[in-house]
């Protein structure tokens, strides 16, 4: 007899079983108050405080780019950022956020058109995130490195979307400026 299957049966069933309980439950995730379509966050009875008045400086680094035609995940996270501390009772005047983007997450900034044409006619939608995000005074940074690595120049971009010398370049001046990096 070989004892190799009902091991592997045996395996299998429990990796099923583990599967609903490694799940995540996003029922208590809900978009706003700043971004009402971006930026999913729960709101957390917390023990760790934020002290009243605090302000915050926080850039976020983007070198992954999304799958055709799917909200870049760095760009959503810094609507949550925006969206969980404004709910948590942190005004909006008090946060500073910018996204510096380099890599393949590069093309996820180019307009409707130059989008469509690099990716089989598909739609970016990153553009209607970069122009809230933008609205609301986030810096969305490309690196020029990668611009040039890629061919991207500044008229093909989204507008909203700043071009540096390099991403480098611009993480050392948010730095400058009191800054931290997001590592998320």
């Amino acid at each position: 007899m070989n004892t190799k299957y009902p091991i592997f049966i045996f395996s299998a069933a429990l990796t099923a079983l583990a599967l609903p309980a490694n799940a995540q439950d996003m029922s208590a995730f809900t978009t706003g108050p700043v971004f009402e379509e971006y930026g999913p966050n729960a709101l957390v009875e917390t023990d760790f405080e934020i002290p009243e008045g605090a302000e915050f400086k926080v850039a976020f680094d983007v070198a992954a780019g999304a799958e055709t035609g799917e909200l870049n995940r760095t760009l959503q996270s810094a609507a949550r950022f925006m969206n969980m501390h404004v709910r948590a009772g942190v005004p909006l005047e008090n946060i500073h956020a910018a996204v510096v983007v380099h890599g393949k997450a590069s093309e996820d900034l180019l307009g409707a058109e130059k989008y469509a044409d690099r990716r089989e006619g598909a739609e970016n939608a990153n553009i209607a995130l970069i122009a809230v995000l933008a609205d609301k005074g986030m810096r969305v940074i490309l690196c020029g490195q990668s611009a040039a690595a890629y061919g991207i120049s500044n008229d093909m971009l989204a507008p909203g979307v700043e071009m540096a010398l390099s991403a480098m370049t611009a993480h050392a001046l948010l730095q400058q400026d009191g800054y931290t990096v997001n590592p998320f």
